[in-house]
C-alpha cells in the first residue's frame, strides 16, 4: 500500500469527484504495468492505493514519484513530503498524516524577506499544497522545492487553487471567459492548481473574474 502525499479534504459530491479524479490520475500512472489497484481515502483524508500483481513494486515506485509518500516515520536527513496545514509568525506548519505535522521554522523557509504569513501569500501557496522538506533539526524545505517556487515568481505570473480539481479550474477558467488569456493549468496537488497566465494577462483580474466561480482559496503571484 501507498499512502499519497496529497490530501481530499473536500466533503459531499466535490469529495466523490475528487476521489473519481484520483482513481483516474492512477490508472494512468499505472496502465502499462501488470497490477491491479484499489484506492481508498483514510481517516486523516490523506488517499491510500493498495497494489498487487506481479509489477507491484514498479507502480508503488511510480506513485510515489507522482505524488510523494506519507510515512508512518520520518527518518532524520531523509527527504518526504507534507502537505501546508497552517502557518503563524514561527514558521510553516505541514501535516505529514498520522495525526503528525512538521514546522518549518520562519529561518529555514529561504525564500526571502517577509513573515510566514508573507512568504505564503507572495508565493501563491493556498493551503494543503503539497511541499517537500528534509526531515533536518531544524526542518527545512528542500533546494528543489525552493527553486520551483522562487520560478514561479519568474514568469508571467499565476493563480493558485485549492479545494478543486485540475478538470473543474480548467472549466472554470473556461466558463468565466478566460480560456485565451492563460498558458494552461498545472497540478499541484490533486486539489491545487496553479493557471499559467499569458504575458498580457492580469493575474489578480483574472482571480477577480474567476473567484466567484471556485468555492476555493485563490492567490496571485505577480512577477
Amino acid at each position: 500500500m501507498v499512502v499519497l502525499a496529497t490530501k481530499l479534504y473536500v466533503g459531499g459530491d466535490a469529495r466523490d469527484r475528487a476521489l473519481d479524479s484520483l482513481t483516474s490520475l492512477v490508472g494512468n500512472e499505472l496502465a502499462d504495468l501488470d497490477v491491479e489497484y484499489d484506492v481508498g481515502i483514510r481517516d486523516d483524508d490523506f488517499p491510500s492505493v493498495t497494489i498487487s500483481g506481479e509489477d507491484e513494486t514498479i507502480a508503488r515506485n511510480l506513485l510515489r514519484e507522482e505524488f510523494g509518500e506519507i510515512v508512518p516515520t520520518l527518518e532524520d536527513g531523509e527527504t518526504y513530503v507534507g502537505t501546508l496545514d497552517a502557518w503563524d509568525d514561527e514558521g510553516l506548519v505541514l501535516d505529514v498524516g498520522h495525526d503528525q505535522s512538521v514546522r518549518i521554522p520562519a529561518d529555514e523557509i529561504g525564500l526571502g524577506q517577509g513573515t510566514p504569513q508573507q512568504i505564503r501569500t507572495r508565493l501563491g501557496l493556498v493551503q494543503h499544497v503539497p511541499l517537500e522538506f528534509v526531515n533536518d533539526d531544524p526542518p527545512r524545505l528542500t533546494d528543489e522545492t525552493r527553486d520551483e517556487l522562487y520560478e514561479w515568481t519568474r514568469g508571467a505570473g499565476r493563480v493558485n487553487v485549492n479545494s478543486a480539481t485540475r478538470a473543474e479550474v480548467r472549466a472554470t477558467v473556461n466558463r468565466a471567459g478566460h480560456a485565451q488569456d492563460i498558458v494552461t493549468v498545472e497540478r499541484l496537488g490533486l486539489l491545487e492548481q496553479s493557471i499559467v497566465c499569458k504575458e498580457e494577462t492580469d493575474p489578480p483580474g483574472l482571480l477577480s473574474s474567476i473567484g466567484g466561480y471556485l468555492p476555493s482559496e485563490l492567490l496571485c503571484i505577480v512577477p
